[in-house]
């Protein structure tokens, strides 16, 4: 018996999946199964995850938007503590949605996940005090192969739940907060381009 319902191609968007487990509770807490291969395959989705990842960060944290160069991975991500907003952007050339977003709300209280195939963007904003972030990938990590575009690109026209600022025409933090706390972002996060200028068709 299947442990998961899918909803696929979220926004319309091809291969964008928001996966829900079955949570089993009673008086002592609740058990699910966070993966199960066979389950996916079911459903129709088929790959196989090689690296498992884990991150932890504090409210007002941006981290985004990534891709991958060469090495691109379909990422299956979800939250164990606090809550996110989560967004993969459409970097496909030949997609009839290229350029498009989807953003989902991922929480320890919700439990879902959030299939991003290859050739997406992807970054997540915290919405908590505290979150912690943990995400499956079909490829290993490749040192120097990440790119990366602004997360407030006006051309994307990302809507980042709870974030409040005007866009200055790049990339940098300044001036935006999360409920009065300053929005961080890495160094580099700070200096890519807009999507027009990342990719010159």
């Amino acid at each position: 018996m299947g442990q998961i319902n899918v909803l696929k191609d979220l926004s319309g968007i091809e291969g964008l999946c928001l996966v829900v487990p079955a949570v089993h509770g009673d008086s002592r807490g609740y058990f699910m199964e966070t993966y199960s291969k066979r389950d996916m395959m079911d459903v129709g989705i088929d790959m196989e995850f090689v690296q498992d990842n884990q991150s932890m960060s504090t409210k007002g944290v941006l981290r985004g938007l990534h891709f991958q160069k060469h090495y691109p991975q379909t990422k299956l991500v979800r939250v164990i503590k606090g809550e996110v907003f989560d967004v993969a952007v459409d970097l496909r050339a030949k997609s009839p949605t290229y350029g498009q977003w989807h953003g989902e709300l991922l929480t320890e209280q919700n439990k879902h996940q959030f299939l991003i195939p290859r050739g997406f963007a992807h970054g997540f904003l915290v919405l908590s005090d505290i979150a912690e972030f943990c995400y499956k990938c079909d490829d290993f990590y490749h040192p120097n192969d990440e790119g990366g575009m602004a997360w407030n690109d006006p051309e994307i026209g990302i809507k980042w739940p709870k974030l409040v600022g005007k866009y200055k025409g790049t990339a940098s933090a300044e001036g935006y907060v999360v409920d009065g706390v300053a929005l961080t972002l890495s160094e580099k996060d700070q200096k890519w381009l807009g999507i027009k200028d990342t990719f010159k068709f």
